[in-house]
């Protein structure tokens, strides 16, 4: 889920520290990056965008990923409105404001989702950079309803919504919200055998 990288619509908390141009700068850069990053034969990269007809229409991101508007309302109906419109199969979403996304992480929670019904990727701030579904079970009505966006409960009331459901957490990372967060030590990820 992406925006288009407009000063003062993308990246506003880290705008009022580092400006606005800059945090529009930063965004298109570490959205471009991740695309670039998440490309891989396991799966396929839907690009949910807004607003919906420039971002349907934007030259910025690349012209060969399928584009679908994200729509009206808050994150969470957003969200779940990918989480149910994805061709049938387990479905991950993930923001493009998290530096140290990779092809594995994302590997990892699909990989989750042979086990559990969803998977959690927290993030060090509360919420969280990944929600995946198996989609074996109907998508909760009510998934991320009363979900307090933007605060450090946001992971805890999303799973609220997912009662009697088995969920899986993969690795905790950070997001970018602030200009300390620029400043944040990348983790190494664990070397593979």
């Amino acid at each position: 889920m992406l925006k288009e990288p407009r000063p003062g619509r993308v990246k506003t908390r880290l705008g009022r520290e580092i400006g606005m141009v800059a945090a529009a700068w930063w965004f298109r850069r570490a959205a471009l990056a991740l695309i670039r990053r998440m490309r891989d034969p396991r799966w396929t990269i839907v690009l949910a965008v807004s607003p919906d007809r420039a971002g349907l229409e934007s030259r910025l991101w690349p012209g060969e990923l399928t584009r679908v508007p994200q729509g009206a309302g808050d994150l969470g109906d957003r969200m779940g409105r990918m989480l149910r419109s994805m061709p049938p199969g387990p479905v991950c979403v993930i923001g493009a404001d998290i530096p140290d996304v990779t092809a594995a992480r994302v590997a990892e929670a699909f990989a989750a989702l042979g086990q559990a019904d969803a998977v959690v990727g927290p993030a060090e701030d509360g919420g969280y950079w990944l929600i995946g579904l198996k989609r074996t079970r109907a998508v909760p009505p009510g998934l991320f309803a009363g979900v307090r966006w933007s605060t450090a409960h946001a992971l805890s009331d999303t799973l609220q919504t997912l009662p009697g459901w088995d969920v899986a957490q993969v690795a905790r990372l950070r997001d970018v919200d602030r200009a300390a967060d620029l400043m944040a030590p990348t983790p190494a990820l664990p070397e593979s055998s």
